[in-house]
Formats: C-alpha cells, sequence, structure tokens
C-alpha cells in the first residue's frame, strides 16, 4: 500500500523515507557509472579520457594527497586556498551588500540612487568580470577576491533588499506610534524582522560563489582547485578533474548544511521555512 505522503499534494515525508529517497537517485548514477565505464579500455562503452570509471577517479586520490604539483602543493594545500579566497571574497561583499541593501529597502531615495545600477548589474555576465578584475587588480590573489566578491554580491544585494521589502508596513506604524525614530526603525524594526530572509539570502550568495571559483582560478594559475582541475585537464588526467570538482561539490554541501544548521538555531521560530 502506498504511503499518503508519497503522493500527497505538498506532503510531509518522514525524515527518514527522505533520505531513503534522496540517496536512491545517487545510488542509481553511480550504477549507471560504473556499468558505463567497466570492462577493459578497449571495452568500454565511454573512453576513460571522456569519463574515468569509479575506481579510477577513487585511485586518482592518492596521488592527490601528496605533492601535485611543482610548488609540492597538496590537494590539502589546494583546498585551503580556494576556501581562503572564496570566504574573503564572501565577507567583503557581505561588507558592500548589507548596508546598501539594507538602505535601499529602508529609504526609497537610496532605492531610486542605486536601483538603476543594481538593475544592470544582475545582466552582466559574470565572466566577463574576469578581464576586468585583472585589469584593475593585476593578477595576484586581490583580483580573485574582487572577483568572487562582485559576482557575491551581484547575487546577494537584491535579496537584501527584498528581505527588507518583506517586512509587513503594521510594524513600521506601531513603532513610529510608539515613537520610534528612522535609526530605531532600521536597527530595531526592518533588521531583526528582515533577519531570517537575508540569512538565507547570505546561505545561498555563498553557495554561488562556488559556482565561479574555478573561472576565478583558471586565468591565472597559481594554485586552488579551479587550477588543479585545468592542470588534470590539460595533462588528460580525467580521474583528478572529477574527483576535484566531487571535492568542490562536498565542501559547498557541508558549508550549506552548516548555513542551515546555524539558521535553525538562530531563527528556530522560522524553521520550516529554512
Amino acid at each position: 500500500m502506498i504511503p499518503s505522503w508519497a503522493l500527497g499534494i505538498r506532503s510531509k515525508v518522514p525524515r527518514r523515507a527522505a533520505i531513503i529517497l534522496g540517496v536512491f537517485p545517487i545510488i542509481l548514477l553511480v550504477f549507471f557509472w560504473w556499468l558505463l565505464t567497466r570492462g577493459v579500455v578497449e571495452e568500454r562503452v565511454i573512453g576513460p579520457t571522456i569519463l574515468p570509471s569509479p575506481r579510477e577517479v577513487v585511485d586518482s586520490l592518492r596521488d592527490l594527497l601528496s605533492a601535485s604539483d611543482p610548488e609540492n602543493r597538496t590537494l590539502f594545500d589546494h583546498t585551503w586556498l580556494s576556501l581562503r579566497r572564496v570566504v574573503l571574497g564572501y565577507l567583503l561583499a557581505l561588507v558592500i551588500a548589507l548596508p546598501i541593501g539594507i538602505l535601499m529597502g529602508a529609504l526609497g531615495s537610496v532605492r531610486s540612487t542605486f536601483e538603476p545600477l543594481v538593475t544592470a548589474s544582475g545582466y552582466i555576465p559574470i565572466a566577463t568580470l574576469v578581464p576586468l578584475t585583472m585589469s584593475w587588480f593585476g593578477t595576484d590573489e586581490l583580483q580573485k577576491v574582487v572577483f568572487l566578491a562582485m559576482a557575491f554580491g551581484i547575487f546577494l544585494l537584491p535579496m537584501v533588499v527584498e528581505a527588507i521589502d518583506a517586512v509587513p508596513d503594521v510594524y513600521l506604524r506601531t513603532s513610529y506610534t510608539l515613537g520610534a525614530t528612522r535609526r530605531h526603525v532600521i536597527l530595531r524594526v526592518l533588521i531583526p524582522i528582515a533577519l531570517p530572509d537575508m540569512w538565507h539570502g547570505m546561505r545561498l550568495a555563498f553557495g554561488v560563489g562556488w559556482t565561479y571559483l574555478v573561472l576565478a582560478e583558471v586565468v591565472v594559475k597559481n594554485g586552488g582547485l579551479g587550477d588543479l582541475i585545468d592542470t588534470a585537464r590539460r595533462r588528460a588526467m580525467s580521474g583528478r578533474v572529477y574527483l576535484v570538482i566531487v571535492v568542490i561539490t562536498l565542501i559547498a554541501w557541508v558549508a550549506d548544511l552548516g548555513w542551515e544548521r546555524a539558521g535553525h538555531v538562530l531563527f528556530p521560530y522560522r524553521r520550516s521555512r529554512s
């Protein structure tokens, strides 16, 4: 008998069943991956230069844990470089995007000033920012951090404004009735009420940075997971390419879980929405 939650509209799936349902397509994907790459190279459906077998991907981990480039960097060294760039770029984006977004949502004059720029930036292909930041900041670490900060900020700023806009007007009217000043309304009404939605936007924005990490590191090759992917690609070491992609995915997934759990702790009353 099919349980009621299986076909119910917007039904709540039990946690154990949700885990099983989530794992099933991953197992199915790995099975078909193994099926297409099993056997000797000459008999495979897809060659190892295009799609290595799961075992070949796992075997490449041993090489990556040892010195993997002329500068004797290991997988952990490359991972640390990438993680540092993402975190620094994200912090820089927060410092700029949060106050501007809050003021845009709170004050009509600030919104009118920045809205054309924010709207236009949403249509900029992120890839075009790479040569732009290189011409401004050179090819060192600062260029990568600024590029990632711009990618973060373009995504985050509209979400901050939307979170402030979502605060019901009844809170504003009540605060003014109680004698609150403009500063008090922003700091004690708008920001606290919008904070769960801003947190959710910050969580989504942090995930965006990992999608542009390879783009930031592949142009000027001085370490990082993107550099590792491009080097492995040029050397036809497809097992390394897939392994590093898995590493990036796992890091982003663990970070997202951290954001989610922290949101549960900070905003338990909004748990159903996080």
